[in-house]
């Protein structure tokens, strides 16, 4: 019988303000990639600017445990390519997720994620779900606090994920870097919590985003007005120029009329926090 998986992996988030390459969170868009051994080798996405040939991150992913040769790929994504919402990770994740299920591998997931992405925030939420923390000896995970979610104000330029690394230092000033530890910990406590006023303290940084500021100069000026249209807080999702606003879900409908008006230039999509990670389907 020819074998024939589809995997649903989310978008994610990285960074949630004060967390650059050590938070992030999994978000309810979602990619969906079909694998199937048809014999031939043939790939199938709709989706601006990704290829359809061997270069495609989910076959180059499937490929780092098994030859693609004879397998056809369907690719289907609602996650915007450049934008910070972790299209990169969930193609990676995916891919390797197909291969690991199709042939009973048991694979590393995590860390081959790890390795072919470059850093580890993106693709353990894509992974894993919820809200992750990253260190060096593995990933802590957890849920999302009920009520909690968020809408994206996606600017029409992309950011290249190599231009925002390339605006960072090797060094900071020690009182961003304690700013940033400080920030860091409200948040990781308000969402242990469900405490949305320890959430909106916690996600202010002093490391990434000011540094990254000419990069999305419109993205940060959303931001800075987070608190007058209605939000909880805000963040540049992952090496931007997306900007995640978070909020209670009772305060999503007005938080979304003021966004249209302020940015109408921007795509504005309401999102969850997704508990769930890459899920594999067997057909």
């Amino acid at each position: 019988m020819r074998r024939h998986r589809v995997v649903r992996v989310p978008a994610s988030t990285a960074n949630l303000g004060p967390g650059y390459d050590v938070l992030a969170a999994a978000l309810d868009l979602s990619l969906e990639l079909e694998v199937e051994e048809t014999g031939e080798f043939f790939v199938h996405c709709e989706t601006p600017g990704v290829p359809c040939d061997a270069t495609n991150l989910c076959v180059q992913a499937f490929a780092a445990l098994k030859p693609a040769d004879e397998l056809t790929f369907h690719i289907r994504s609602e996650i915007p390519v450049g934008a910070g919402l972790g299209s990169s990770a969930a193609a990676t994740v995916a891919g390797l997720a197909a291969a690991d299920h199709m042939y009973e591998l048991d694979a590393p997931l995590f860390e081959l994620a790890r390795e072919l992405e470059g850093h580890p925030d993106n693709a353990a939420a894509a992974l894993l779900g919820g809200f992750v923390i990253c260190d060096a000896d593995g990933v802590t995970r957890l849920d999302p606090p009920p009520g909690l979610e968020g809408l994206v104000a996606i600017p029409p330029e992309a950011v290249p994920t190599v231009e925002a690394r390339a605006a960072m230092p090797e060094e900071v000033p020690i009182g961003d870097a304690v700013h940033n530890v400080a920030h860091a910990s409200l948040l990781v406590l308000g969402l242990a919590r469900d405490d949305l006023s320890l959430i909106g303290r916690g996600l202010r940084d002093r490391l990434h985003q000011p540094r990254r500021a000419h990069l999305y100069p419109r993205s940060m000026e959303l931001l800075e007005r987070a608190d007058d249209l209605g939000a909880v807080g805000a963040s540049i999702s992952g090496a931007g120029p997306t900007v995640l606003f978070w909020c209670h879900w009772q305060q999503t409908g007005g938080l979304m009329d003021a966004l249209k008006a302020e940015a109408p230039e921007c795509e504005i999509r309401r999102v969850q926090f997704s508990p769930g990670g890459a899920d594999v389907s067997e057909l």
